[in-house]
């Protein structure tokens, strides 16, 4: 995998919302909307939505559809930042991996996931475009740009129980996780999520991705990741102080 298509595969793992384009259904023009997203264990982004929203209007009649993950925010100089679009086509998907994935990174969605108008989406990603500053521009070809190494399987098996031991026996990693490794500030950092490439953490509002330096093959593996970081933020965290 080129360091392009790693860059663009965090932008999406980084991310809990994009912006969503769909074609109306009346003259084909393109349609903008604010998504909630999560990442499937290989990236694939995961939707959740409303049968009554235009947008899932929209993809019923065409599913082609384009996601924009914007990583400029909060730059002084927006456009030196790194954004991505990428493209694929939406398909309702009930599988309780990508149910699970989505609600464990948006707790609240838990409310209205089971409404009757509501349905979880995979994307078939078909490419991505990634510009990251000026003069990086690059077409990613959508199995590159993907995770291949992902065995959703093994990975749903000890995503959870993984997510849960960490928070509830190893609070303490993972606010040193936050505060010593990613630079955040504040307390009550919980982990929401675990795939072969590192690991999702919110506070309230505020999302951090914990990138691994190597991937993940199976739990044991997962573990030693975990366990390796946890040592790192500890030293960096007495380095501080």
């Amino acid at each position: 995998m080129t360091e392009t298509a790693n860059l663009a595969r965090r932008l999406m793992r980084a991310h809990e919302t994009a912006v969503l384009a769909t074609s109306l259904t009346d003259d084909g023009h393109p349609l903008a909307s604010l998504v909630l997203v999560a990442a499937d264990y290989d990236a694939s982004p995961i939707l959740l939505l409303s049968d009554l929203a235009e947008h899932s209007k929209n993809i019923a009649a065409d599913n082609r559809i384009s996601l924009l993950f914007d990583g400029s925010r909060g730059l002084a100089s927006p456009l030196t930042g790194a954004r991505l679009s990428v493209q694929g086509r939406a398909l309702r998907d009930d599988g309780d991996h990508l149910r699970q994935r989505f609600l464990r990174r948006h707790e609240d969605a838990a409310g209205y996931a089971d409404f009757a108008d509501f349905a979880f989406y995979s994307v078939d990603v078909s490419r991505g475009h990634l510009v990251a500053g000026f003069g990086m521009i690059e077409w990613i070809d959508g199995a590159e740009l993907l995770f291949q190494d992902a065995d959703g399987g093994q990975l749903a098996a000890w995503e959870a129980d993984a997510v849960a031991h960490m928070n509830e026996d190893h609070g303490d990693a993972v606010q040193d996780y936050a505060q010593h490794l990613l630079g955040a500030t504040g307390t009550g950092w919980i982990m929401t999520g675990c795939d072969g490439e590192g690991c999702d953490l919110r506070r309230g509002g505020e999302v951090l991705r914990m990138d691994f330096d190597t991937p993940a093959e199976d739990g044991d593996s997962l573990r030693q990741r975990l366990v390796t970081l946890a040592h790192s933020a500890r030293a960096a965290g007495a380095g501080k102080s």
